[in-house]
Order: structure tokens, then sequence, then C-alpha cells
């Protein structure tokens, strides 16, 4: 399929919410109308598919939403498309609604649709990831991840004062399922002492050896900086209770950032990067491209297949491993 034969493109966010889908939809519908195409909104991603939830968007339909957080489409994770019935339904609305390519933004599930969908029907789609947890292989970084970033370091500031005011230990549970993206850099950004990710098994006996360290060398709190995918215990609070049995000069205290990491208004840095990706989706539909994700390497737009973007999340930086042990001493 090329640019003659492409007359109308769907969009749809899936999956978690991440800060910066409004700017990726926006510059996809507006890159569509100066490609003189016109671009269908499809509400609660595949589940609207199924349903039919369409509506025309143009230029104006997307003003004013570039700087808001979670996504207008609105979101919604799909049984239905799980099955073939399901996205044979999905399939009539689009031929119904003649739409000729699809653009899906989300992470590894919404590709995992998207990479079954292609094959069934040989439709065109280009993937956009959109997670705040970084975990997409082929891409540097995926749309809301920096925001959630930011939003993580400006809570540990915070806690970081009450917990400098009572000489107390903190563990803070950040997201980031089966990636370590978010701790790491967070931890960094944030000057927290520890960081525990899911790529390192430190054990909790050398984190308990390591925050005893810091006692002796004059902290008088700590900040611990805790991936929700890391198995160094059962949960956080059971991480907590061993911490407290093992470490009694600190008084120990849990904080799980939890979904308040999704929202906001997004960075500067991801309204420009869903611009750009945005805009590079209805380009690579244009030039007959399908089942691929856009994403952007050494600052270069990339088209990486969508079953090489599922092979795991990039490879955490050692560098920033090392950078995380020297400056916490």
């Amino acid at each position: 399929m090329n640019k003659t034969t492409i007359k109308r493109i769907g969009v749809l966010t899936s999956g978690g919410d991440a800060p910066g889908m409004n700017a990726a939809i926006r510059a996809v519908v507006r890159s569509s109308v100066y490609h003189t195409i016109e671009c269908v909104g499809i509400f609660r991603g595949y589940e609207g598919l199924i349903e039919g939830d369409f509506e025309a968007l143009n230029a104006r339909s997307v003003k004013n939403i570039i700087n808001r957080g979670g996504t207008f489409l609105k979101s919604a994770r799909s049984e239905e498309f799980r099955t073939k019935e399901g996205r044979q339904k999905a399939y009539n609305n689009l031929k119904k609604a003649e739409i000729d390519a699809l653009v899906t933004i989300g992470g590894d599930g919404t590709f995992n649709g998207a990479i079954v969908f292609n094959e069934e029907f040989d439709f065109p789609i280009v993937g956009l990831p959109g997670t705040i947890d970084n975990d997409i292989n082929g891409t540097d970084y995926t749309i809301g991840y920096d925001t959630a970033l930011n939003t993580v370091v400006e809570a540990i500031d915070k806690i970081r004062d009450t917990a400098n005011s009572h000489n107390r230990l903190f563990l803070v549970e950040v997201m980031g399922r089966d990636a370590g993206d978010i701790a790491l850099n967070a931890g960094i950004g944030a000057g927290a002492e520890e960081i525990l990710i899911p790529e390192q098994d430190m054990g909790r006996d050398r984190l308990v050896e390591s925050l005893k360290r810091s006692k002796k060398s004059g902290k008088s709190s700590s900040i611990v900086v805790v991936s929700e995918g890391d198995q160094i215990g059962k949960n956080i609070l059971g991480l907590a209770d061993y911490i407290r049995e093992n470490l009694k000069e600190y008084e120990c205290k849990v904080t799980v950032l939890g979904h308040i990491q999704r929202g906001g208004a997004p960075s500067c840095y991801d309204r420009v990067l869903a611009s750009r990706l945005g805009v590079g989706a209805v380009d690579a539909l244009l030039n007959g491209e399908r089942a691929v994700m856009i994403g952007i390497v050494h600052n270069k737009i990339v088209s990486v297949n969508f079953k090489e973007s599922l092979k795991g999340s990039n490879k955490i930086d050692e560098d920033l491993i090392r950078v995380a042990d020297i400056i916490s001493i």
C-alpha cells in the first residue's frame, strides 16, 4: 500500500496510559491532514475497535492537548480482541469505516495484538512506543518515560526532606515491572543511597550491610529506591520488615508511588519525542511500511519490526550502575 491508496488512517491508544500520548495522537492527526489524508480516532483501544467507537478527527480536534497527560482517546484492555472472533469484528469495522491503515500507541501488549492482527488480515499497522517503563526494544526512549522520571525525582526530593528531619530510612517503590530504568535513573537523579532493580539481585543481607556502612559513615537518613519488579523480597513491605529486624538504628518507612507516576503534564522531551514519532508513523505508512514500531535511536527516528521490538527491553546501562555505586558512598 502506498500514498495513493491510503486515504484514511485510524489512531488508537491501548494498555496503560503514558504522558505524551495526546501529543502523539495530535502529531498523527496533523501529519495526516498535512498529507491530505483523513484521520479517525478510535476510542478505548482495541475494545473501541471491536465496538466501532470511531470519530473523525481534524487539526482542530486535537488543539490544546499537547500539554495534557493521559489520552483523550481513552485506553482499555480488551479480552475479546484476544479471540479470533473479536479481531474479525475489529477488521470488519475498519473496512466498513474505509480505514486503510492503523497507528497504535502503547506497549508490548499493544504490539502483540498488532502483530496478530497484521498476520491475520494483512492490514497495515504502525506502532508508537507509549509506556512509562521504557521496556521496549529498539528505541532508546518510550513516550512517557521522561515525565515519569521527573515525577519520581520530585516525589523523592520531598520524601528526603522528612527522612532528614526524622533520621528515617525510606523505601520508595517505583513502577517498571521487569525493567529497572525508572528506578536506576531516578535513584541517581534523587541521590538515593541504594537502588534495587530486577536486572541485579542484590540480596537482602547485602542491602542491610550496605545500609550499616552508610550509617557508620555518618549518614543519618537513607533513601532506597525499589523497582516493583525487583525480587529481593516477596514485596516491599516484607523487605521493610526484614530491615527493621536487622537494622534497628533506622526507623523504616515505605512509600509506594504507584499510579502517580503515570499522570501529569508531559515534559518538553516527551512532547517533542511524541511529535517526532507521530509524524514518523504517518511517513512510514506512506512509504509502504507495516508491522513496524517507530522509535528513536541516537536521536534519529527508526523503524523496527514489531517482533524485534518485543525481544526484551533494552539492556540496563552498566555504566549507570557503576555511577550509582560510586556516588552513593
